[in-house]
């Protein structure tokens, strides 16, 4: 069997105050999740254990992402997270604070067998 992503989602959002990497990582992946639904495990008979989620999260400062705090908030499958430069800082000079926004990609993948699927004709 092939493993094969069945579905990427892409999901924003930020720390205002605090400056609170792992808070910002775990709100985007939540806004990416909302964005989604995979009725397609239980319809086609697949257990969600058997489903792999690949998280990467982009922020200023990677190193200060708790992974395994976001990896905690995934509902199904085997989390691996891992965080890396992106993302985006915006700092308020008039109250000394800088904001964090982060964003995810959240992947999910299943072992699929090569002949498991097959697009079906549209003509009658």
């Amino acid at each position: 069997m092939t493993e094969r992503r069945i579905i990427l989602e892409m999901g924003s959002s930020n720390s205002l105050y605090g400056q609170d990497y792992t808070k910002a990582a775990c709100r985007a992946v939540e806004d990416a999740l909302r964005h989604s639904s995979l009725v397609l495990l239980s319809t086609l008979g697949y257990d969600h254990r058997q489903m792999r989620v690949e998280v990467t999260i982009g922020v200023q400062h990677p190193e200060q992402v708790d992974c395994a705090a976001v990896a905690a908030i995934l509902p199904r499958g085997r989390a691996e997270v891992q965080a890396v430069h992106g993302g985006l800082n915006v700092h308020d000079p008039d109250n000394n604070t800088t904001h964090v926004i982060a964003a995810a990609a959240v992947a999910a993948f299943l072992p699929i067998a090569e002949d498991a699927w097959r697009l079906s004709s549209t003509e009658n």
